[in-house]
């Protein structure tokens, strides 16, 4: 165990003695997150918004009554003017496909007969038979369409309160004989007729309050540091495997196999370097970041834990592509080339929870994808438990990848005395 460590010890020693590689390892994600941080705004100094404004959705009002208009009214409301972008149509099919075509991100179509299965009507003091809104979201765009659920949902809620309430008042007045059995439907309707105004007079308020603790304030810098970090941490963990081949090639891994080491610690021992090499890469840069842009990264021991994970994914891929490459300079231009299609694919540079469904599916075989949901969820006032999924996968990865290494390399003999 001794050997293992030092000779990870030494290559971590060597990695930060190298000032090419200290640029592409710390300068260049650093340089990048204050670059887009300029960009987007992160660096203005005020509190950000979180980003979400004119929500295309489409509204189909279907039913004759009051209540069915008072939920569109809503939709168009002031108070959601920043937040929606309603549009009214009178063809529920060509909602739905709008949605299908990832035009819009939900269709809100009130049936028929939605207001009198509530309100009861005058003349029989009966209602109707009760219809459902159909919300048609597109998966998509599952931030988008939620709002647009929880607007419907608030909006429902408030008439089925009020609903109750009038049935409550009625049945109330009819018991102490302040009105008569056949003043109820009237009163009914009255009372539906103001349940319907003080829905939408209520209009919906998105107010988030959360007891005893701060408010989370969304930085734009807090998605593109770990997003930074991450797609360089896959440079370094290749380029850490890239000197596995080149000190084949220079004669200082025969050396080493000579030594009273067996090749498996030998392999062991460079994969532990990489290891140190990435993790001090990675928490470099989030002190770094702490510091300097004052950004929250959550729970230190959840942070740290992650990291580690982190590292293990990344080194499985770095160790991978050291056994499938033949040279030094193949491993240097595979090991770059997969950093930029990770950062891409794993969502480095943009969200991608905006993208379809497969997109978000392809995107789990990159450590990027994995760390990024978990710092996501940390930043967002998350504990370990909440990131024990993205842990387990990243372990799990770096361990799968591990072994078919070891394979590659034993059976390519890289290892071999």
């Amino acid at each position: 165990m001794k050997k293992i460590l030092l000779l990870g010890w030494k290559d971590l020693t060597l990695a930060f003695r190298d000032k090419a590689a200290l640029i592409l390892m710390l300068l260049a994600p650093f340089a990048l997150t204050l670059g887009l941080g300029l960009v987007t705004g992160g660096l203005s100094g005020g509190s950000s918004s979180s980003g979400l404004s004119d929500i295309p959705v489409v509204l189909v009002n279907q039913d004759a009554g009051q209540l069915g208009g008072e939920l569109v009214n809503v939709f168009q409301s002031a108070e959601l003017a920043e937040l929606v972008a309603p549009q009214v149509s009178g063809d529920a099919a060509a909602a739905r496909q709008l949605v299908d075509d990832d035009q819009t991100a939900a269709a809100v179509i009130i049936p028929a007969g939605f207001t009198a299965g509530i309100i009861p009507d005058a003349g029989t003091g009966q209602s109707g038979a009760a219809v459902q809104i159909e919300l048609y979201m597109n998966p998509s765009r599952p931030t988008s369409s939620g709002i647009v659920q929880a607007i419907v949902d608030q909006f429902v809620n408030q008439v089925e309160i009020g609903r109750v309430g009038a049935q409550v008042t009625v049945s109330g007045l009819i018991v102490s004989g302040r009105i008569q059995p056949q003043q109820a439907a009237a009163l009914g309707e009255q009372l539906g007729a103001s349940q319907a105004q003080a829905a939408d007079s209520s209009r919906i308020t998105l107010t988030g309050v959360e007891a005893d603790s701060p408010a989370v304030e969304f930085n734009v810098l807090a998605y593109m540091a770990p997003g930074m970090a991450l797609m360089f941490l896959m440079f370094t963990v290749s380029n850490g495997g890239r000197t596995l081949l080149v000190e084949k090639a220079h004669g200082t891994l025969p050396r080493l196999l000579v030594a009273p080491l067996s090749p498996a610690q030998v392999l062991l021992g460079k994969m532990f370097g990489v290891f140190l090499t990435g993790t001090a890469q990675m928490l470099i840069l989030i002190v770094a970041s702490t510091l300097l842009f004052q950004l929250k990264w959550g729970n230190p021991m959840a942070v740290l834990a992650l990291v580690l994970a982190c590292v293990v994914g990344a080194v499985g891929w770095g160790m991978l592509i050291t056994a499938l490459v033949k040279t030094p300079g193949q491993a240097a231009s595979i090991g770059s080339a997969v950093m930029l299609i990770f950062g891409i694919l794993g969502g480095s540079f943009f969200d991608i929870s905006i993208l379809p469904a497969w997109f978000r599916a392809a995107s789990r075989i990159t450590p990027n994808a994995w760390g990024l949901d978990g710092f996501g969820r940390l930043a967002a006032g998350g504990g370990l438990m909440d990131i024990l999924p993205d842990i387990t996968g990243l372990l799990a990865m770096g361990v799968v990848l591990f072994g078919v290494s070891l394979f590659l390399f034993m059976r390519r003999g890289v290892i071999q005395r």
